[in-house]
């Protein structure tokens, strides 16, 4: 190994645990305990060594969110293809999302609350973004019915699992009423 391609992979080892660090922390403590001076320290790095991978907070959050679309994206997936029916996906695809949502919340925030200076709908959308769009958009587009454009269905549903996600995090609505509402979603809206 050159020692340009050893620097390389310290580099990236030393990214991998900045974006580890702070999703722990996240996770434990929340987004607010997120500093750049708690990661050094944890990370036993100096604050400059952080800030030559990342510019700040806001890019830190944008790496977590990128690496949570990708683990977004195969759990959706893999639920779906547990399925053998377009309703047993689609109520497949609800639960995995809903519980991506409850067993990763500062990841889920990072996705779709924070500011992680991702473009999101654009033509510069980051591919992870994309494709976890595409994730659900696989199971949903066979049900979409007919006239009605897939992605907009898509976003439609999507928008509906993260209402429910966020109020249900929240403390909006009952716990023991996710699968009624899961239920009632797939029955209503995608009509399978």
């Amino acid at each position: 190994m050159s020692v340009k391609e050893r620097k390389e992979r310290d580099r990236a080892e030393r990214e991998r645990l900045i974006v580890a660090t702070a999703r722990e922390l996240a996770e434990q403590q929340g987004w607010d305990a997120v500093t750049t001076r708690r990661l050094a320290e944890r990370i036993e790095y100096s604050q400059p060594v952080l800030y030559s991978h990342f510019r700040g907070k806001r890019e830190i959050i944008g790496a977590v969110a990128l690496e949570g679309a990708v683990e977004l994206a195969a759990a959706v997936r893999a639920a779906a293809s547990t399925a053998n029916s377009p309703r047993e996906r689609v109520v497949a695809l609800a639960r995995a999302y809903l519980g991506f949502a409850e067993h990763n919340p500062a990841v889920y925030d990072a996705l779709f609350q924070l500011d992680g200076g991702l473009a999101y709908a654009q033509e510069d959308t980051p591919e992870p973004l994309k494709d976890a769009f595409a994730a659900l958009l696989e199971s949903l587009a066979e049900v979409a019915g007919d006239g009605v454009q897939p992605g907009l269905f898509t976003e439609v549903f999507w928008a509906a699992l993260h209402g429910l996600a966020t109020l249900t995090r929240a403390g909006r609505l009952l716990p023991e009423d996710a699968e009624p509402r899961v239920e009632l979603l797939v029955d209503r809206l995608a009509m399978v």
